[in-house]
């Protein structure tokens, strides 16, 4: 079964966890008591600290016990939420490499925060290699040479968009 570490939809290691304890030949009463006793098994990291940290005597069922798991975890949702949301921007192909970088920004900022890591390396896989000669130059730039932060990527898209402005005629 694999372990739940607080990253993930807790839902889903619910799921996950009830099927695997329902499919054993268990009556439904022993199947309550091993859902609750050995739910702690099937955390690491963050979620077991949140597990090892509960009162003692203050959950009296499997209910109550996903119940605060739910309550606790929700935030892993979310975030998987956001992440999975900035990594759908995407340049078109008729978009220049100026009115994509607008583009993301303004979309980024509609987002509860972001970390430059994800902002970067999400920019990095919405560029279109075949949108323009800039975009496919700086893409490949920032594959090579992986941009860690926001600014990283801003630095090398600014020379890329001087670089597209020149190309089409669009003053400086």
């Amino acid at each position: 079964m694999p372990k739940y570490d607080g990253t993930v939809n807790p839902q889903k290691h619910i799921t996950i966890y009830t099927t695997a304890v329902k499919g054993n030949d268990l009556t439904p009463r022993e199947i309550e008591y091993v859902l609750l006793k050995k739910f702690g098994e099937t955390l690491t990291r963050g979620a077991l600290t949140w597990y090892s940290l509960l009162p003692e005597h203050s959950i009296d069922s499997f209910e109550m016990l996903v119940d605060s798991f739910i309550k606790s975890h929700a935030g892993a949702r979310k975030l998987q939420a956001r992440k999975a949301y900035i990594f759908r921007i995407a340049q078109e192909e008729s978009e220049l490499l100026r009115e994509f970088v607008t583009r993301f920004q303004k979309e980024r900022m509609l987002l509860p925060a972001i970390s430059d890591e994800w902002a970067a390396e999400a920019f990095t896989k919405g560029l279109n290699l075949r949108s323009s000669d800039a975009s496919k130059k700086l893409k490949e730039s920032l594959l090579e040479f992986q941009a860690m932060t926001w600014a990283d990527a801003h630095n090398r898209y600014q020379y890329k968009i001087r670089i597209e402005d020149d190309q089409i005629g669009l003053p400086t």
